[in-house]
C-alpha cells in the first residue's frame, strides 16, 4: 500500500492515521522476520585459497536475504582451523562446499611407515607422493629402498602399511 500527496490530499489526515498503524506493523514483522533469518559467518579480509582460516579474519552478521542458498557457515567454530579451496571476498557468505580440512601428510614431506602384522612390526623413513588427510589411503616412497608402497595416512602422520 502506497499512498503519496495525491492520495493524502484525496483521503484526508484521518485514513493515513488509521493506515500508519497497520504499516508500522508490518515493517516490524518484516524486521522480525529477516532478524530470524539467523547468522553467517563472512571474512572481514580477503582469504586467499590455502589458507587457515582464524578467527580474527571473520565475523559473524546476520541474515537478511531470503534467497540466500544453504550450505554457508553459521558459525566462527565451523570454519576456524580450516583451509578454504576458493578465494573468499569480504563481506560474502563463506560456503562449507569451499573449506577442506588441512591436510595430515604433504607430498614430499617426511613421514614414518609403519608395517605392522601381529608380532612383527617394521619401521622405516618415508615420503607421501601425495596430501592426504587422516584415514586417506595414498602412496608413498620408502626413501632407504626406493619402494613406492601403499598405506593408510594416521592421526599422527604415520603411515600404515597396507598388507597385500
Amino acid at each position: 500500500m502506497m499512498f503519496g500527496l495525491a492520495h493524502a490530499k484525496r483521503f484526508g489526515k484521518g485514513a493515513i492515521r488509521a493506515v500508519l498503524p497497520v504499516l508500522l506493523a508490518a515493517a516490524s514483522w518484516v524486521a522480525a522476520s529477516a532478524g530470524d533469518m539467523g547468522v553467517a559467518v563472512v571474512p572481514a579480509t580477503i582469504i586467499y585459497p590455502g589458507q587457515e582460516i582464524d578467527p580474527g579474519q571473520v565475523h559473524v552478521v546476520d541474515v537478511t536475504n531470503p534467497d540466500l542458498i544453504e550450505g554457508y557457515a553459521r558459525s566462527v567454530e565451523e570454519v576456524q582451523g580450516m583451509v578454504t579451496t576458493r578465494t573468499l571476498i569480504p563481506g560474502r557468505t563463506i560456503m562449507l562446499s569451499a573449506l577442506r580440512k588441512p591436510y595430515t601428510v604433504k607430498r614430499g614431506d617426511k613421514a614414518l611407515l609403519i608395517y605392522d602384522n601381529g608380532g612383527l612390526r617394521i619401521t622405516a623413513s618415508g615420503t607421501p607422493l601425495a596430501d592426504a588427510n587422516t584415514g586417506d589411503l595414498i602412496r608413498a616412497r620408502n626413501t632407504d629402498s626406493g619402494v613406492i608402497i601403499s598405506g593408510t595416512v594416521m592421526a599422527d602422520g604415520t603411515i600404515l602399511v597396507a598388507q597385500k
